[in-house]
């Protein structure tokens, strides 16, 4: 499945913010090429074939190879710090809405793992500049995580000891759903995000309690 075709709960990856046509064509085409081969193996020349332009055209719309990279990176990122800041601001317990982080964010790991990976494992390749935007954004998708625990820890929700250490494992188990997700495997990104919620309550001591994190 192509990163045109990625789906999260049967929304297509629409890449909207990406304009004209020729430099969102280019960008899926950067995103499956950077999947497949990593981003240091892959070439312009690649990216505007597998776009079916010439690697002049490329430059047209993108100066270097890590702008693409760039582009990818920093729209991947702020999805992701939407789907978790919309989880942590939604009403309910703290249970409730960490079971509603870790299933969306699951989700889009899932549907849409061809992006995720590049998103979430190219981040080395970019210059300082570019790197130290994206690691922002990280640290803001991060606060939002450690924010809904610690509010659990005082409201008594939670039986946790170390926040900032729950708080890495939480994200590194939705992030690392990319690596072995199979669209053609048994589960679906829905049941894995279920799976996975109802796993990280169970890790702060919460149970299953969220009805979300059990369907």
């Amino acid at each position: 499945m192509s990163a045109a075709e990625e789906t999260a709960g049967g929304e297509a990856e629409p890449w909207v913010e990406v304009t004209p046509d020729a430099a969102r064509r280019l960008l899926v085409a950067a995103v499956e090429a950077f999947a497949e081969r990593g981003y240091h193996a892959t070439t312009t020349r690649d990216i505007a074939g597998r776009a079916g332009m010439s690697p002049a055209a490329l430059y047209i719309h993108y100066k270097t190879k890590e702008e693409l990279l760039h582009r990818i990176s920093r729209i991947g990122h702020e999805k992701a710090l939407e789907i978790l800041r919309t989880a942590a601001r939604r009403e309910g317990g703290a249970a409730d809405r960490l079971a509603d982080a870790v299933s969306s964010f699951v989700r889009w790991h899932a549907g849409r793992r061809t992006t995720a990976r590049v998103v979430q494992y190219e981040l080395d390749a970019l210059g300082p500049e570019a790197r130290a935007e994206i690691v922002a954004l990280r640290r803001q998708c991060d606060a939002e995580v450690r924010g809904i625990i610690e509010e659990g820890v005082a409201s008594g929700e939670f039986d946790v000891l170390d926040v900032w250490a729950t708080t890495l494992a939480v994200l590194s188990l939705c992030i690392d759903v990319a690596r072995w997700f199979n669209i053609e495997g048994p589960r679906t990104p829905d049941e894995v995000g279920a799976r996975y919620a109802d796993l990280v309550l169970r890790m702060v001591g919460a149970g299953s309690r969220s009805p979300r994190a059990q369907r």
